[in-house]
């Protein structure tokens, strides 16, 4: 259709890099394009930690839940949301900072969005990402090692680096299980996410050659039948966040 629309859809999850260093330019390029995401009210109420020393990459992999490819790729991205400059800001014309769940909320739709534009911005240069959640099971530890001040805290990570595979695309829902025209349509969902079932698991019967053989559906079943990083509301709030 276009350049832009083809990088879109040719988006992979790259899980093994070549130790390859990025350029300055490169990463320059890929920091200023991030800066050019919306931004709500422009707060800009984000920032990003690059990390390239290979001890510190080491201990993020590990508190990542070893996650190899954290220290094989060339730039280790930790995107987070940034209440603390914004408390900064506001104190230095002696202010009082209010801050609530909404303002946590822009904080990580900021990060979030600048995060996307670091990735479209690295797989235009011929780069992979992969985005790591990871980052949030120890988030605590994390904040000690890139010595984040109170009111910043890690979204997730972001790998960038020269691919060393080629990996498959996953599918993804059909567009009737997304997208809605005027009102929500529960009855499509539904019906998308049945045409998805079927896809996926032929997906992960060729992927596997035949050793799992599942649905997107179980897959969503399985994960949300406990609690996820239940330890998040309490870190948050120790971190500063008012979450009301």
């Amino acid at each position: 259709m276009n350049p832009t629309i083809d990088l879109l859809r040719n988006h992979r999850s790259i899980r093994k890099y070549k130790e390859v260093a990025l350029s300055e330019e490169h990463i320059e390029a890929i920091i200023t394009s991030a800066q050019m995401a919306s931004t709500s009210s422009n707060v800009q109420a984000y920032s990003i930690i690059g990390v390239t020393d290979p001890e510190l990459k080491r201990e993020l992999a590990q508190l990542s839940g070893n996650q190899a490819y954290i220290e094989q790729c060339g730039l280790f991205l930790v995107i987070c949301a940034d209440l603390h400059k914004l408390k900064e800001a506001t104190e230095h014309h002696e202010q009082t900072f209010h801050q609530n769940t909404e303002s946590f909320i822009v904080g990580t739709v900021d990060a979030a969005l600048a995060a996307q534009n670091a990735a479209i911005a690295a797989e235009s240069l011929g780069y992979g990402i992969c985005y790591i959640g990871g980052i949030r099971n120890k988030p605590q530890e994390v904040c000690e090692v890139l010595a984040l001040p109170e009111l910043v805290y890690p979204v997730f990570g972001m790998c960038v680096g020269v691919p060393d595979q080629e990996p498959s695309y996953r599918p993804r829902l059909p567009l009737q299980a997304v997208y809605h025209s005027n009102t929500y349509q529960a009855d499509k969902v539904a019906e998308g996410v049945q045409q998805y079932d079927e896809a996926m698991y032929e997906y992960y019967k060729e992927r596997t050659g035949g050793k799992t053989l599942t649905t997107w559906s179980k897959g969503i079943a399985d994960k949300y039948a406990k609690p996820g990083r239940a330890h998040i509301l309490p870190f948050l709030e120790a971190r500063g966040f008012q979450l009301k």
